[in-house]
């Protein structure tokens, strides 16, 4: 008898338990469809590439990241890629596009077609105003982009390493009406690539060879683009001191002519060294967005950006709001 009455106890504590376990997971259930219905969808951003841009002298090729989460009126960036190199391995190689994702801006990435991958920032086609070859491809990539997402004419930014630093140059000289700001890694100054025997290299340059008064250097931007008279677009530059490829004379260069383009002074109203063996000088104010920053890496060579840089320039560009 005193069995009978365990088991039964038993088997009534089994039941209860049993009948918890059972509101629990009709209680856990909805919950858990609820999260799964309420949790984001994964990213469908890629990279994609777009044709018939329009006028494309160089039959450059473009590829274009969107981001899911676009801002309204958008911010454009172009991102160029150094010689060898093509706008997916820029894409791939750099941190912008996951900056795209975080700020809702969209980045265009260009591919040079030419021989060795590198940008035309030599010929006279080149160095002017609506003159032709590659520039003239990219502002045609900017316009489409601008008509198709109706994104902000305003704020349109150019970066690049290497040849993509050096067209960054380039790109500022031929076209003021059109950025905002620009951002080179490893560059040179405008017109310090060009040359006159067809040739897209220029030996004496890309040694540090080549140096101007800043009047000398900012008369050859003027001249890019003469009668023009509006705003001129602010610049970050960054150079390591250890770069063999595009030596380090450059950097200097570049600072003299962009302080006389913008009308500074050749001194830095600020310096400071925001990482080890960075030096940053600011010329025209002593913010983020100052109209030149300049960034020298200690000991660096021909290898930038690299990580959280890109964020830097970001910041620079006005971009992280």
């Amino acid at each position: 008898m005193t069995q009978i009455v365990r088991s039964t106890a038993k088997t009534r504590t089994k039941l209860t338990t049993l009948s918890k376990l059972t509101v629990l997971i009709s209680a856990i259930v909805p919950l858990l469809a609820s999260l799964l219905f309420l949790a984001p969808p994964a990213s469908a951003a890629t990279l994609r590439e777009v044709t018939g841009f329009g006028n494309n002298p160089s039959n450059l090729r473009m590829h274009l990241y969107v981001p899911d989460r676009l801002a309204s009126r958008p911010a454009v960036l172009v991102g160029m890629h150094g010689c060898t190199g093509s706008g997916p391995y820029f894409y791939s190689s750099t941190e912008f596009a996951s900056l795209a994702d975080r700020y809702g801006f969209i980045v265009i990435y260009p591919s040079a077609t030419r021989s060795g991958k590198c940008w035309d920032v030599s010929s006279p086609q080149a160095l002017r105003h609506d003159g032709g070859s590659d520039p003239v491809g990219i502002r045609s990539m900017i316009s489409w982009v601008t008509r198709t997402y109706g994104a902000d004419t305003s704020r349109i930014f150019v970066t690049g390493s290497s040849s993509g630093g050096m067209m960054t140059n380039v790109l500022l000289g031929d076209y003021p009406d059109v950025f905002k700001a620009g951002a080179a890694y490893m560059g040179v100054p405008f017109g310090c690539f060009a040359t006159t025997d067809g040739s897209g290299w220029n030996s004496a340059c890309a040694n540090g060879n080549v140096t101007r008064t800043p009047q000398a250097w900012g008369n050859l931007v003027r001249a890019a683009y003469p009668g023009y008279t509006g705003a001129r677009p602010r610049m970050q530059t960054w150079h390591g001191t250890a770069d063999t490829t595009l030596r380090y004379p450059n950097f200097g260069e570049q600072i003299k002519q962009w302080t006389n383009v913008l009308g500074l002074s050749q001194t830095p109203a600020r310096t400071d060294s925001p990482q080890s063996g960075w030096t940053r000088t600011r010329y025209g104010n002593t913010g983020d967005q100052a109209p030149v920053e300049a960034i020298s890496l200690q000991g660096v060579g021909h290898s930038v950006p690299t990580t959280g840089m890109a964020a830097r320039t970001i910041r620079f560009f006005g971009l992280d709001g």
